[in-house]
């Protein structure tokens, strides 16, 4: 039997999984009616980002928005706040977070999420270089995606700049503690997230970024790609796939 120095983390970070109840409409959002709680939970093992994978932000970020080979950077997996802790649709505020300390400038990054299913879970595998996760082809790239969901990029955008300024990683500005929401994951399929869903993000009920999918410097099969040549891919994996235009900051209450 294994033994270890102090009590290893338990339960791991996870994410509830949620099911339709109706196909009349798509929508990822907790508090819709068409979805239900199945009581399962997705755990988390990895949490990827793209960066500059929408034109629009890269240009209000003062970066060159011309196609280039995405890269990626992580955050740890207790990164992961359960935006449905307390129940979806229970409670106008469904979950909550301490404004995190060393930041005057926190931003909001919505993003679409795709949570990642590895090999053991593939009942078919069209190469050997799809069952071992990594060099997946775009085309077998659909195969290891588990769900959707919605997710926030926080951002301690001072931290950022200074760190960008001086050549260093991001590291203290983007991996802190709840640095991650993430709403309920839901099973869809690819093709109707490209045609139905919308990706928007509101503060205090204002609309702040509303983009379609298509808007993606690389859509989600080229971005497991991508991925996949650079990591194994794994089940528990959480690939954020990149911010459209209007990030800005969230003041404390």
């Amino acid at each position: 039997m294994v033994k270890y120095c102090f009590q290893a983390l338990n339960p791991p970070p996870s994410i509830p999984i949620f099911t339709q109840s109706s196909k009349k409409d798509t929508t990822l959002s907790p508090s819709s009616p068409m979805f239900k709680d199945t009581g399962i939970y997705f755990p988390v093992n990895r949490i990827f980002c793209v960066a500059r994978n929408y034109r629009d932000h890269a240009i209000e970020m003062g970066h060159d928005p011309d196609r280039e080979p995405p890269f990626f950077f992580m955050k740890p997996a207790d990164a992961t706040l359960n935006t449905n802790e307390n129940g979806a649709g229970e409670d106008e505020e469904v979950c909550s977070m301490d404004y995190p300390p060393m930041t005057e400038n926190l931003h909001y990054e919505g993003e679409l999420v795709v949570a990642i299913k590895g090999k053991e879970e593939l009942e078919e595998s069209k190469d050997q270089a799809q069952v071992a996760g990594r060099n997946i082809q775009i085309e077998n790239a659909k195969d290891y995606i588990y769900g959707f969901a919605l997710g926030c990029d926080l951002t301690k955008r001072d931290l950022q700049s200074q760190a960008k300024s001086k050549g260093r990683p991001w590291e203290s500005a983007k991996a802190f503690e709840h640095s991650c929401p993430i709403a309920p994951i839901v099973q869809l399929d690819i093709d109707e997230v490209y045609k139905s869903i919308r990706l928007q993000t509101h503060v205090n009920d204002e609309l702040k970024q509303d983009a379609s999918l298509d808007k993606m410097t690389w859509n989600i099969e080229e971005t497991i790609s991508h991925l996949s040549k650079l990591f194994t891919l794994k089940s528990g994996d959480i690939i954020l796939t990149g911010t459209p235009a209007g990030v800005g900051a969230i003041k404390a209450k």
